[in-house]
């Protein structure tokens, strides 16, 4: 009697090895991801919606009406007639020029001191972190408080500035009265604006030079660089996304600047300081011109998205060439 043994088949590729069969991986299910995600976006979402969004798209719809305050009387839809007032306005046109020569003034030299300074800070320098601390403060200062600090710094009579240039380094016979002309004021507002972002530029710097591998900087110092070489051809190039992230965000913060303008001159005298979010301002909360207010703000709003948009487009080109 024979007995029959059923033995099992493993099939077997053409190289004569037996296939292994797959583990079967359960779905984690994408879907699922998906609505995991959403449900914490979601709440965030909700929330810069209802404090950005929905008054932005208010404010938009507000710039084309002749906006009345008082309760039950008719704002009329004056469709672009804020705008063609506003780039027909010789203020809002000089605040354009005022803020551009603050952006002029003050972004190159914040990228040149906070380049500086993050380049001695990464040289392990002793006492680096109270410097780093030191150097950051003036960038977690309340706007008010130090704008209320320069005031009187920059006073016409004896102040801080005064005394500098008249009784120690003789620049000028008399007292110059900063706040009280036009290109004095916004040198003043300059030299806050400088103070006070450098530490931000400064910090930013940092982080991307100690992301700077260490093999470049030996390799090039093995091959007879010093020390300015292999800032100019390792680091600097390794950190030219930061230098653009920096450059568009502190030329868009210097078409914002508006704590230390109105602060300091108060868009004065006679409108020569003002710029354009201190014009927007008092034609919306001292004259109660909501619509052009609302129209100002949206005119920077675009002229500045469309320079910050040209300068990203020019950088990556000169990155990628």
């Amino acid at each position: 009697m024979s007995i029959s043994r059923t033995t099992a088949v493993t099939p077997r590729s053409a190289g004569g090895r037996a296939r292994r069969p797959r583990p079967r991986v359960a779905a984690t299910g994408p879907r699922r991801d998906t609505k995991a995600a959403y449900a914490f976006v979601l709440p965030g979402f909700a929330l810069y919606a209802l404090i950005m969004l929905y008054p932005a798209i208010r404010t938009f719809l507000l710039s084309f009406r002749d906006w009345q305050i008082a309760p039950g009387k008719p704002s009329p839809w004056v469709g672009l007639d804020n705008y063609i007032q506003a780039f027909q306005d010789p203020v809002f046109l000089n605040s354009l020029v005022n803020s551009a020569a603050y952006t002029v003034f003050t972004v190159p030299l914040q990228i040149i001191f906070g380049l500086g300074l993050a380049v001695l800070l990464d040289a392990k320098l002793p006492g680096r972190v109270g410097f780093r601390v030191l150097f950051y403060l003036p960038v977690v200062t309340s706007w008010v408080v130090v704008s209320l600090l320069f005031q009187y710094i920059f006073q016409s009579g004896d102040g801080v500035a005064n005394h500098l240039v008249v009784d120690v380094f003789g620049l000028s016979s008399e007292n110059v009265s900063w706040l009280q002309s036009r290109w004095t004021g916004m040198f003043a507002i300059g030299v806050l604006g400088i103070w006070k972002g450098i530490g931000w530029a400064m910090l930013i710097f940092l982080a991307a030079l100690t992301a700077v591998p260490a093999e470049l900087k030996e390799a090039a110092a093995l091959d007879g660089a010093n020390a300015a070489k292999r800032f100019r051809y390792v680091s600097l190039p390794a950190i030219r996304g930061a230098l653009s992230v920096v450059f568009i965000l502190l030329f868009i913060g210097g078409f914002n600047v508006f704590i230390s303008v109105l602060l300091m001159t108060g868009g004065g005298p006679g409108n020569a300081t003002q710029v354009p979010l201190t014009y927007m301002y008092q034609q919306a909360f001292s004259f109660l011109d909501f619509g052009y207010g609302s129209a100002i703000s949206f005119s920077l709003t675009v002229l500045v998205l469309a320079a910050s948009a040209l300068q990203y487009w020019w950088t990556r080109r000169r990155m990628r060439e």
